[in-house]
């Protein structure tokens, strides 16, 4: 059995509340639940060498997983549409208020386990990127993805300050 010390979940707790607030997400207030999330998350760290989401089954090979490395990428398509992330680790402002209670929602990843985008060279043949790129109106972070972030990671907007700047 991997061990994991209170001081390692602590560690990881402050780095990942700091990052997350700072970017404009939030962790679970659940502080209880959230130490057993990063319980897993450090453990799969030692088992595999990465972050691989402990709510969700690992295939070992990193290449394989990159789409399930926390934070996954299927953040924030989840909190967009239910306020939490598929594991409740990331929650949305609406959550932290207490206006909305986490709950179970359905998994986005395929069940081959293994995001197409991810397959080796997916890029390198000049394959545009199939997903619209958004960018802030306000400081012009650019992002890949369907919806905007809830807040823009680098200067906080809200997501209706983003427009689609290429398709």
């Amino acid at each position: 059995m991997i061990e994991i010390s209170d001081a390692e979940v602590e560690a990881l707790y402050n780095r990942l509340n700091r990052e997350a607030e700072a970017a404009g997400y939030h962790l679970n207030p659940d502080r209880a639940f959230v130490n057993d999330l990063l319980r897993g998350i450090l453990t799969n760290e030692k088992r595999y060498g990465y972050w691989a989401c402990p709510c969700r089954r690992a295939s070992k090979i990193k290449s394989r997983d990159l789409d399930i490395i926390c934070p996954c990428d299927y953040r924030d398509p989840d909190l967009l549409e239910y306020g939490m992330c598929y594991c409740s680790l990331y929650v949305s402002g609406a959550v932290l208020r207490g206006e909305i209670k986490t709950h179970s929602i359905p998994e986005r990843r395929s069940p081959k386990e293994s995001s197409p985008m991810k397959e080796a060279g997916a890029f390198s043949s000049g394959t545009p990127l199939p997903l619209p790129i958004l960018r802030c109106k306000v400081c012009g972070y650019l992002c890949a993805r369907e919806q905007p972030p809830e807040k823009c990671p680098i200067c906080k907007a809200d997501r209706d300050r983003f427009e689609v700047f290429l398709r």
